[in-house]
């Protein structure tokens, strides 16, 4: 699997987490665990995959606080709740990226987000989330 289908896939485990209580999401981090990944009936993924994809998501989600904050610190006023679920999830996977996976460029990150964004979200996700993640990025420097 390529490194965009891998992050497509990470992004749909992630959105899962949205529909999960405080509490639901709090005992997977406990057990150190994510929800299974959805296969689609034919799809292979090799067992290497789905242990990089669960290991991500597992990241994500014990850093999900650290990375809320940071989203919020640059939404503008909006708070989570007022953020779309897709454009969340994406918005999540790339702040873990940009702030915690050293594996990937910053550049890398902020435009995988965007492609994601215009195949999952609305036509105007795109920029809210570049100008978040942009935000976020010019931070540091």
């Amino acid at each position: 699997m390529n490194r965009h289908k891998l992050r497509e896939r990470i992004f749909q485990t992630i959105f899962q987490y949205s529909f999960m209580g405080e509490t639901e999401l709090e005992s997977y981090i406990e057990d150190e665990e994510v929800p299974e990944i959805e296969v689609e009936e034919g799809e292979e993924i090799s067992e290497e995959d789905r242990e990089y994809i669960n290991k991500k998501a597992y990241d994500i989600l014990a850093h999900l606080s650290e990375i809320d904050e940071m989203i919020l610190s640059h939404s503008k006023g909006r708070r989570i709740q007022r953020i779309g679920l897709g454009e969340l999830a994406i918005l999540r996977l790339a702040v873990y990226e940009i702030k915690f996976d050293e594996d990937i460029p910053e550049k890398v990150a902020i435009n995988e987000a965007v492609e994601l964004s215009k195949t999952f979200c609305n036509e105007n996700s795109s920029k809210y989330i570049n100008g978040v993640l942009s935000g976020i990025v010019n931070e540091e420097k």
